[in-house]
This record gives structure tokens, sequence and C-alpha cells, in this order.
């Protein structure tokens, strides 16, 4: 039996580099804020929520073309339809 291929896309791929460059430079904002002895908690709350929206947007992306390429794709005629009714039902995961 052939082994499914589970590669991730080279667009994908791509996008999540340069997603995840823009999370190394929230972290190193979220690292001087915490350094700066005037940060307040809502600063440091601000900077922590970028990092996680963003690590989520790097998530969904990832996610998207796993069920696009490996899951909808091999099974189902209209795999647009599928991943975004999946989507749909997960974005409030914890």
């Amino acid at each position: 039996m052939r082994e499914p291929c589970r590669h991730l896309d080279p667009d994908t791929r791509s996008d999540a580099a340069s997603r995840l460059q823009t999370i190394k430079g929230h972290l190193e904002g979220l690292m001087r804020t915490l350094e700066d002895d005037e940060a307040s908690c809502p600063d440091v709350l601000d900077r922590l929520g970028a990092v996680i929206g963003a690590l989520g947007r790097v998530s969904d992306s990832v996610l998207r073309c796993h069920v696009r390429t490996h899951v909808a794709a091999a099974r189902l005629g209209d795999a647009d339809a599928v991943v975004e009714g999946l989507m749909e039902a997960i974005k409030y995961r914890p």
C-alpha cells in the first residue's frame, strides 16, 4: 500500500515562514515590553494577543492546506466547499 503524501505545499510553507518572521518581530517587541519598567499589563497583553493571533493564522493556513490537499481533494469533488465548512466548524477550537 502506498504511503499517503504528507508534505506541506510550497506556497503554504512560504506563507507560514513569512508569518513566523512577523511573529518573531512580535515576540521581540514583547520581550522589550517586559524589560521596560514602565510597561503596563495592557501593553503586555496587547503584544501577547498579537502573537497568539498570528500563530492562530499560521495554524489555520497549515490546516487548510492539509485538508485541501490530503483529505478533501482525495475523496470529494468540491474540496473548497468542504474546507470552508470544516474551517467554520473548528474556528472556535481552544
